[in-house]
């Protein structure tokens, strides 16, 4: 293992993988680099938990805020924006922690990705008005009929996948499920890498998030969704489907109470977290596990690994 490997933090949401990125930038001289796919988004500071303009302030922070809501942001896309934080990082000398909840990031700087041809503009762009026209289920049935393979995997409601399906079939003449079964190649060496998980008790942990999503409301969470909301952006984009978006706009509308809308978002946050900690114990079996109880024991924990 080189040196000063990068660090990995992975965890689900509210677990205090961010806080432990913070504490060890600042103990080790690191960049703090998002792998969270929802933190990428600009207008989602307040929703995502973002890192705060004081966390910036103590350590260097990349891939935060820095993409428009109105953007598809893609696995693909977060590849190449790792790697150019990831060069940057070594040519100022520090060193990379790269932090999230989105597993596949963490899958694709580990396994790259696989390597799916470009789809053509004008093809994606009939998909998609396709998808506006006859709706996700009609799509599916498309599908169905012309790559059942991929059709099989997917659910008929999930619009952004099978109109992906359908771009790369009619754009390569071969099934999606064939390009993913290529492999790829690896942003960071695995064999170089530090790799540390944080997942505590699952009950304590949606106690927190609830708690810290109450928090987002009283600290702006309703007029940042009121903001998204005058953007009229297509609901299928993914910042549409950050949790919380949803419900606070029902609010923000007018269309459900407040309260009803932060019970509906407490809900969303749950099941995501059972997502991510079936993910997570599928895919994160080698990983260092730290302590949850408190910064400080993780910070303890993490550097005891990281120097033995």
């Amino acid at each position: 293992m080189s040196e000063n490997p990068p660090i990995l933090i992975a965890g689900p949401t509210a677990s205090g993988k961010s806080a432990l990125a913070l504490a060890l930038a600042g103990r080790l001289g690191g960049v703090v680099i998002n792998a969270d796919s929802m933190q990428v988004y600009s207008e989602l500071r307040i929703l995502t938990a973002r890192p705060t303009q004081e966390d910036e302030a103590r350590a260097p922070h990349a891939l935060y805020g820095f993409v428009p809501a109105r953007e598809a942001y893609s696995t693909g896309r977060y590849l190449a924006d790792a790697a150019a934080a990831l060069r940057e990082a070594r040519a100022q000398g520090l060193r990379p922690i790269i932090v999230g909840g989105t597993g596949l990031y963490f899958k694709a700087l580990l396994e790259g990705l696989s390597p799916v041809p470009p789809v053509d503009d004008a093809v994606r762009a009939y998909w998609r008005s396709e998808a506006e026209r006859i709706g996700a289920s009609a799509l599916h049935g498309i599908l169905s009929a012309r790559d059942p393979e991929m059709a099989a995997r997917l659910k008929s409601a999930d619009t952004q996948r099978i109109v992906r399906a359908l771009e790369v079939f009619e754009s390569s003449g071969r099934s999606l499920s064939y390009w993913q079964s290529q492999p790829g190649v690896a942003l960071i060496d695995s064999g170089a890498v530090v790799r540390l998980v944080i997942v505590p008790d699952r009950a304590t942990l949606q106690a927190r998030a609830g708690a810290r999503f109450e928090r987002m409301v009283a600290e702006g969470a309703l007029a940042e969704a009121g903001r998204i909301a005058a953007l009229q952006l297509d609901a299928a984009l993914p910042a549409m489907r950050a949790i919380g978006v949803a419900p606070l706009i029902a609010a923000v509308r007018g269309e459900i109470a407040l309260v009803d809308a932060i019970e509906t978002a407490k809900t969303e946050t749950r099941q995501y977290i059972k997502r991510q900690e079936t993910w997570l114990k599928s895919n994160m079996i080698a990983w260092k596990d730290v302590s949850a109880q408190s910064t400080e024991k993780s910070v303890a924990s993490a550097i005891a690994f990281i120097q033995s």
